[in-house]
């Protein structure tokens, strides 16, 4: 789990005659991860396509254009089908003929009726304005203008004009309309010069007789026109696409096919006669592929296994392992004796490489890392997409995934501590999980539901559901007897030391969290170095950590240190497991500085370490309180959606306090409470015990509002425990940037070969 599949290096050499067979069944295999050529061997060159490379291709990109001009998804496939090369020609060219006469038409049809309708846009002012069409140009003695403007400024500017005798304005709803006669020598444009300068916007008038209101209706009865044969021009295009979305489909797959296996080459190191092919491959698959090219090629090509990458961990390159012939897992195939096998150098230090065309030489693609595989059980499978939301895991390094799992659903759960609502969740995960075929959605699908039933098992544990105490009531009170649920969230005044409590145990899962991304950093960096530097670099923090907490936690700070941290767990706290705090382990005394202890000493000897390791690191040495207090939240987020879950309840049912508790009134109402408390005991009389506006009112505050605390769940709850993963634990010891494993082929879903 905590470590990627392991993956080897091989290398597939053989002759160009029986290329083509060793490209079709390593795509059918669907297993070597291929790493390219990068030009620097003599004697070697990338491999050219094989021959339909470009008409493929080209062939791939008309798929694809018509796909998008049809909007085909997934979901439009219809059974896998066989597509021969004459019936993906013949059956292309005629789709690609239909669907491009429909679609030039819909855009003609689209341009006009986006004229017609700016036309009809531009025409709305004139209509305002009330003046037939005609009347407003074809005159030789007079010019017109119209637009929006100020009056007085427009009827100044034109009684201003030395070019125009006389002029009349029109206004309507903000529309003017100025007509003036020129002067005889006056320019033709003499009234638009005028009111230049001027608050005034022209419109162009339009070349068209009769009323705008007419004119405009014969607009839109064109517009209506143009919809309707846009309409059947769509309808025509969904009828095809609905005929040949399957097709397309099965084409654009058998295109993709075709297209992988004749671009492979260039990714070979080829010589005039040979090519060597090089790729990673999960280490106990390596049997499996040497197997099946034997089988199918035969003498002509053969297959070694170069390196197998080891787990050194650390920011460096992964320690590769150099093969030779070893029990279980030949290191060549075909084509040579086992006292012919020899292992091929990894050349991690840059030096020259040397290569034979008989496949005996060192690596002749470039010098990659190994593709991920992360290697988790199905569980934990969904939590990978919170890891990579970040970065994949290096192959090097610790996958975290399966800390996540242990960890995210449970401070989720935790937080928000809800039956009712722990069950929408489930439901809701549930939904994406089964409804969607995206690895995504299914994922988060996964992580929701896990989510969901950590909060119903700490729901049940509070004896809460949509924040009633209804599991306490019926549960843990009238079933079991108790006189309260296992834990509680400490909002009644009465329960004020389960609020506290709840910090100091946001502050041990802290110390717990973080010891363990500094012992995973710790591991890491052992295997990768010594141990001098394990203990500079990581057990420094582990030590000034623990000890920093233990002399928090111990008596020499009581009198110091928050009460609640020595009451919690003592034998009457909110959680009676008898510790009241470390002793304090006193060594000798300091005058004027105080005792010093056990675990003060304990955390002077790491910060000793850190300056003497990592000085630059040195000044961020209070991380170790920093951080921890930082879980914190998890306390805070728990009351705060307990107290809005509350506050909704409230409102709706009304609630009232008594002996330190708060009731909700749910089987009666305040007369009751006022009878038997005194109405200075009620804190609010409960919509749902007014009229039937106030009861309406009611169930509306209720459905709104715990809907509001679920969605707000997932970004106060979710959002912070997934900041607690991503910059307090993964921040110790991860770094991710692996790359991600795509072995050359092909998984088909639309296409068969049978």
């Amino acid at each position: 789990m905590l470590r990627p599949e392991q993956m080897s290096k091989v290398s597939v050499t053989g002759s160009k005659a029986v290329m083509a067979d060793v490209i079709e069944t390593v795509h059918q295999l669907n297993l070597l991860h291929v790493s390219d050529y990068d030009g620097s061997w003599d004697g070697f060159s990338p491999g050219d396509p094989v021959a339909g490379a470009e008409t493929a291709s080209d062939r791939l990109v008309t798929v694809r254009s018509i796909e998008s001009i049809l909007d085909v998804d997934d979901d439009d496939a219809g059974p896998a089908r066989i597509v021969t090369d004459d019936a993906l020609e013949a059956e292309l060219a005629s789709v690609r003929a239909q669907v491009n006469e429909l679609d030039d038409r819909r855009d003609e049809l689209r341009s006009e009726l986006r004229e017609v309708e700016e036309e009809i846009d531009a025409m709305k002012p004139f209509a305002a304005l009330g003046i037939d069409l005609d009347l407003l140009s074809g005159y030789d003695s007079l010019q017109v203008v119209v637009g929006r403007g100020k009056r007085p400024a427009v009827e100044g500017a034109i009684a201003d004009a030395d070019d125009l005798a006389e002029y009349e304005i029109f206004e309507s709803e903000g529309v003017l309309a100025a007509f003036a006669r020129p002067a005889p020598d006056a320019d033709e444009d003499a009234l638009a010069d005028a009111l230049v300068g001027t608050d005034f916007a022209a419109f162009e008038i339009p070349d068209a007789e009769g009323s705008p209101e007419e004119y405009v209706g014969e607009l839109r009865h064109r517009a209506q026109q143009l919809r309707s044969r846009l309409a059947t021009v769509e309808d025509d295009l969904e009828e095809l696409k609905l005929d040949v979305a399957g097709f397309l489909l099965a084409a654009e797959e058998k295109l993709t096919i075709e297209v992988q296996k004749t671009e492979a080459p260039l990714s070979f190191a080829t010589t005039e006669n040979a090519f060597v092919a090089e790729g990673w491959i999960p280490t106990k698959r390596y049997s499996q592929l040497s197997n099946a090219l034997q089988t199918e090629v035969g003498d002509h090509v053969e297959v070694e296994e170069l390196q197998r990458a080891s787990f050194k961990s650390g920011s460096h390159e992964p320690w590769i392992e150099q093969i030779s012939e070893s029990p279980g897992e030949p290191a060549a195939t075909s084509g040579r004796g086992p006292d012919e096998s020899r292992a091929r150098p990894a050349e991690s230090d840059g030096g020259e490489k040397e290569a034979r065309a008989d496949g005996g030489s060192a690596v002749v693609t470039k010098d990659d890392s190994p593709p991920v595989v992360q290697n988790n059980p199905g569980a934990v499978k969904p939590f990978e997409v919170l890891t990579n939301a970040v970065s994949r895991p290096k192959y090097n390094e610790f996958d975290p995934s399966v800390f996540v799992f242990l960890t995210f659903p449970a401070f989720f759960g935790f937080m928000i501590g809800d039956l009712g609502y722990g069950i929408v969740y489930s439901l809701i995960g549930y939904y994406l999980y089964t409804n969607f075929d995206s690895p995504g959605f299914k994922s988060m699908g996964g992580i929701t539901i896990w989510a969901g039933l950590f909060t119903m098992l700490f729901g049940v544990l509070y004896g809460e559901f949509f924040g009633l105490h209804l599991i306490s009531e019926y549960l843990w009170e009238g079933a079991l007897g108790l006189s309260h649920p296992p834990i509680e969230k400490g909002l009644s005044p009465g329960q004020v030391d389960w609020a506290l409590g709840w910090l100091a145990v946001s502050v041990l899962i802290g110390i717990a969290h973080l010891n363990i991304g500094w012992i995973l950093d710790f591991v890491e960096t052992l295997e990768l170095h010594d141990f001098k530097h394990a203990l500079y670099e990581s057990g420094s923090w582990l030590l000034m950590l623990n000890g920093l907490w233990i002399w928090i936690f111990s008596d020499a700070l009581r009198g110091t240190s928050p009460a609640f941290l020595y009451t919690t767990f003592s034998t009457d706290g909110v959680i009676p497991i008898g510790f009241n705090g470390f002793p304090a382990m006193e060594v000798f005394s300091i005058p004027g500085v105080g005792p010093i202890t056990v675990p003060l000493l304990v955390f002077l000897l790491g910060l000793g370490l850190l300056v003497v390791g990592e000085p630059a690191e040195s000044i961020e040495f209070l991380n170790v309180l920093v951080n921890v207090l930082s879980y914190t939240r998890i306390a805070a987020v728990l009351l705060a959606k307990a107290g809005m879950a509350f506050t909704v309840n409230l409102l709706f049912f009304g609630a009232y306090e008594s002996d330190g508790e708060f009731h909700f009134m749910t089987s009666y109402g305040p007369e009751y409470v006022i009878g038997e408390y005194g109405a200075e005991a009620i804190m609010f009389p409960g919509l749902v015990h007014g009229g039937a506006a106030t009861i309406l009112l009611g169930i509306i505050v209720l459905v709104v509002g715990h809907l509001l605390v679920l969605a707000l769940g997932v970004t106060s709850a979710g959002l912070q425990a997934v900041r607690l993963e991503y910059v307090e634990f993964f921040g110790k010891f991860y770094e991710g940037g692996g790359d991600e494993y795509k072995p050359f082929g092909y998984e088909r879903r639309y296409t068969t070969q049978d």
